[in-house]
């Protein structure tokens, strides 16, 4: 199974976090699951990284979003292959989105490496004293479906939004 270690991200990493980033526009996706807005042009990366910084504590946090953690999943290569983003809890604004985004660089997609990252999250969640996560997905999106079953996840109900079919899981800890 691929190793992989999630490392929170810093100013040293920007050349690689645009490269990670532009792989995906490079492959014509617009949306990076789990990037907490690294998706969009509106933001340095050092602006970025303050909001990401102020995520991690009630007192910064924004309340709509509420605290999270965003790290970069890097392989044994000290390459970034993903990114993910853990909510502590369901804002109203997160309800239909759960507690976890991620996403797997496209270069490095099949290759076990979004099991491994989703797996290495959990042990944040129940630091965090959650007992369980919720996870949504697209209903076609197949392997991130088959990452979430083969990581525990448990159907708990679909459920449609603005013109797709969404599926919520649920991971007991």
């Amino acid at each position: 199974m691929k190793k992989v270690k999630l490392i929170f991200p810093e100013e040293h990493l920007e050349n690689a976090a645009l490269e990670f980033r532009q792989e995906f526009f490079d492959a014509g996706e617009q949306t990076i699951s789990g990037s907490y807005k690294w998706d969009t042009n509106r933001y340095t990366y050092s602006e970025w990284l303050n909001i990401l910084k102020s995520n991690l504590t009630t007192e910064t946090a924004n309340p709509k979003f509420g605290v999270s953690e965003t790290y970069f999943a890097v392989n044994e290569e000290e390459v970034i292959v993903g990114i993910i983003n853990f909510r502590h809890t369901l804002t109203d604004f997160y309800i239909n989105s759960g507690h976890v985004g991620y996403s797997v660089r496209p270069s490095y997609r099949k290759q076990g490496y979004a099991t491994r990252i989703l797996s290495t999250i959990l042990s944040n969640a129940c630091k965090a004293g959650l007992t369980e996560i919720k996870l949504v997905c697209e209903q076609s999106n197949i392997a991130s479906i088959k990452t979430i079953v083969n990581s525990g996840g448990k159907l708990i109900r679909t459920f449609g939004e603005s013109g797709d079919l969404y599926n919520e899981y649920c991971i007991t800890l």
